[in-house]
């Protein structure tokens, strides 16, 4: 699956580098504990659970990305608050009143395990502000690579409502951004086991943006999330046919994500020649995740960072925002994420070997499901029609 020359491990230059944006206040989102997301406690369990999207998971990403193999390669930088103004160009007002109300008034339930608390605005505030502040060192020319290491997640959050732990939608921002500096075309790869619903939503009609979201097939799970992810939401207007989704089996391995790398998301970007890419990463598409039943290890991680590298040098002159989304397993989202930057610094040989994966996959399955989802594009999406 790889694309292009891989750099020698050794000999990984400074023009290599990737500039990751954080901010310690975005631990301070704190998500409680109940039964998994909910928040409740039964009263007859002795240990309650921390909800999945908790602290601990990207306290572990930043602990690998400091001191792990790939540490010489990072480059670090501070993030920031967003501004009110700058939310608008995703979100509506009203929404985002919403979103200021709930937190004067101490916090609440905004939907489905999804819990605005006391310190939750201001990180989620700093999530946005930081992705903003990684989009824009790429616009400015100050690196070609950048991750928004970033919580809480985005990709759910819609215009005018929450979604699936998100509120604000970082990664879209982070688009509008780039459009609105002077792209002519964004394509967006969402590799998330879930369906990336929120930024589709937002640029539902739009064909400067293309957005592809790689998830299991879970459909819609209420009132939040009202789109299926199935593979006939395919934009409206001007927008139809860049909005490509590709559910994928239970279970679905590395065998099956390169395939439909390969076949489906390769020659859609290639045909769409986006000259800016932004990778929207959740680990919960891993074999150990709680929240998803894929099963990507490390190997297929390096994978689809490698190929996404590839894409981004042959079109949008090498420049790649990374944004971090879902991953639950506290452990191994850390060694996935590690390995799928390996991917887009294009190493030749892992840096970190795989401490756990060892799940037989059979792809079979998947690549009928592939296949049959590439005859559906290619009889129905206009611009793949001669793909």
């Amino acid at each position: 699956m790889a694309s292009g020359e891989a750099f020698p491990s050794s000999s990984l230059q400074a023009d290599n580098l990737i500039h990751v944006f954080w901010d310690e206040g975005m631990l301070k989102h704190d998500t409680g504990t109940g039964v998994f997301d909910t928040g409740m406690d039964p009263g007859f369990l002795d240990v309650l659970e921390k909800h999945p999207e908790n602290a601990d998971r990207v306290k572990n990403i930043l602990s690998i990305l400091k001191r792990g193999p790939i540490s010489p390669f990072i480059s670090w930088h501070h993030g920031r608050l967003a501004l009110i103004s700058e939310l608008l160009s995703f979100h509506t007002q009203e929404y985002v009143n919403e979103l200021i109300e709930a937190d004067r008034n101490g916090g609440k339930e905004i939907c489905g395990g999804t819990f605005l608390n006391p310190g939750s605005w201001d990180a989620t505030l700093l999530a946005a502000g930081t992705t903003l502040s990684a989009m824009q060192h790429i616009i400015d020319g100050h690196g070609k690579f950048a991750y928004a290491l970033v919580r809480p997640p985005g990709h759910h959050a819609q215009p005018t409502q929450a979604d699936g732990y998100c509120f604000l939608n970082n990664a879209g921002l982070a688009v509008q951004l780039a459009l609105d500096s002077g792209c002519r075309k964004v394509a967006v790869l969402d590799i998330d086991v879930h369906y990336g619903n929120g930024t589709a939503d937002g640029f539902y009609r739009s064909d400067k943006v293309l957005t592809i979201s790689l998830h299991m097939n879970h459909g819609s799970w209420g009132p939040s999330h009202p789109q299926s992810g199935t593979i006939d939401e395919l934009g409206e207007g001007v927008g139809f046919g860049y909005n490509l989704n590709i559910p994928l089996p239970n279970g679905t391995g590395d065998e099956g994500y390169g395939y439909a790398v390969q076949h489906l998301v390769v020659p859609a970007i290639e045909k769409f020649e986006p000259d800016m890419m932004v990778l929207v990463v959740g680990q919960d598409s891993s074999a150990f995740d709680p929240n998803g039943r894929q099963c990507l290890t490390m190997e297929g991680c390096r994978d689809i960072g490698r190929t996404i590298r590839g894409m981004a040098d042959k079109y949008s002159n090498g420049r790649l925002l990374i944004v971090q989304e879902g991953g639950y397993h506290v452990t191994y989202a850390a060694y996935c994420l590690h390995a799928t930057l390996e991917g887009v610094l294009n190493v030749s040989e892992p840096l970190l070997s795989d401490p756990i994966a060892y799940y037989p996959e059979d792809e079979s399955f998947p690549i009928k499901v592939i296949e049959a989802i590439k005859k559906y594009q290619k009889e129905t999406v206009p611009f793949l029609k001669d793909a």
